[in-house]
C-alpha cells in the first residue's frame, strides 16, 4: 500500500503515552485522525483539539469501535491488558469486526507475545512475565494471558494486520526507525531497549509497509548497542 492509499487512521487508545505519539505522527504525515480513548481520558488531549476528532468510550466497546474506524484506512491499536474483563481481546476483536475490508491494522503488545513459538526468552525475561501475570490477577489490575488471547485472534484473522512486539521502553528523543527481527532471541534485540516515541513511528511507518503484512516484529532501539553491533544484518532471515 502507498502513501497516497492512507488518508485517514483510527487510533485507538490515543490519550495514552504510546498513543500521543501515534496521533502526533500520524499528524505529521498529514493523515486525518480519528482518537479513541475512554470518556475520563479526554482532557489529555486537549493540546490537539481541533486538529483530532476524538470519540469517547471504552475501547473494547464495538459500537464505540465501529463508529471511529468508519471510512478509516488503517487502524492502529494499543493492546492494554487492563483490568479483568477481557478489554485487550475485546479491543482487538471490535478492531477485526468493523475495521473497512483491506484496511491496515497494526496492533501493539510486548516481546511476551509469540507467533510461531520459536521465539527464545531469558529465565528472567520469563520469570518476569509469570510475576506480572501473577500479580495482576491477584489485585485485579492487569490480564496479561487476555493481551495473549488478543494477539491470538489477530494472528489468525485474514486482515491486513501487522502486531509490533515492543522491548522494554524509555522516553527521550527519536533515534529513528527502529530494527526488528522475527524471532526474540535474535542478538539484534539483546538491548532491549526501545524510545516510546520510536515504538510509536514503527507502527505508523507499518501502515504503509506491505513487507510487515501478517508479521509481528520485534523491535529494538535503532541506535542501542545491539543494533549497532548488527547494522545491516536487523532482519531474521527466516
Amino acid at each position: 500500500m502507498g502513501t497516497d492509499h492512507v488518508k485517514k487512521v483510527c487510533v485507538i487508545g490515543a490519550s495514552g503515552k504510546l498513543g500521543q505519539y501515534l496521533v502526533r505522527h500520524a499528524l505529521e504525515r498529514g493523515y486525518e485522525v480519528v482518537g479513541v480513548c475512554r470518556e475520563r481520558s479526554v482532557p489529555k488531549l486537549a493540546a490537539l483539539e481541533g486538529r483530532i476528532t476524538v470519540v469517547p468510550g471504552p475501547t473494547n466497546d464495538p459500537e464505540v469501535i465501529g463508529r471511529a474506524v468508519a471510512g478509516c484506512d488503517g487502524v492502529l491499536t494499543v493492546l492494554v491488558p487492563w483490568g479483568v474483563r477481557q478489554y485487550a481481546s475485546g479491543t482487538a476483536q471490535a478492531v477485526l469486526d468493523h475495521a473497512r475490508p483491506g484496511a491496515r491494522l497494526v496492533f501493539s503488545c510486548g516481546w511476551h507475545i509469540t507467533r510461531d513459538g520459536k521465539d527464545r526468552y531469558s529465565r528472567k525475561f520469563t520469570l518476569g512475565v509469570r510475576v506480572a501475570t501473577f500479580l495482576g490477577k491477584l489485585v485485579r489490575a492487569v490480564e496479561i494471558d487476555d493481551q495473549v488471547e488478543a494477539c491470538r485472534r489477530v494472528f489468525a484473522s485474514d486482515t491486513r494486520w501487522t502486531v509490533v512486539r515492543g522491548s522494554s521502553l524509555e522516553e527521550g528523543e527519536s533515534q529513528g526507525l527502529p530494527v526488528w527481527s522475527r524471532h526474540v532471541g535474535d542478538p539484534v534485540l539483546a538491548s532491549d531497549l526501545t524510545r516510546r516515541v520510536d515504538f510509536a513511528l514503527f507502527m505508523v511507518a507499518a501502515l504503509t509497509d506491505d513487507a510487515l503484512v501478517q508479521e509481528a516484529p520485534a523491535i529494538v532501539g535503532r541506535l542501542t548497542p545491539s543494533a549497532l553491533a548488527h547494522a545491516g544484518d536487523t532482519r531474521d532471515p527466516a
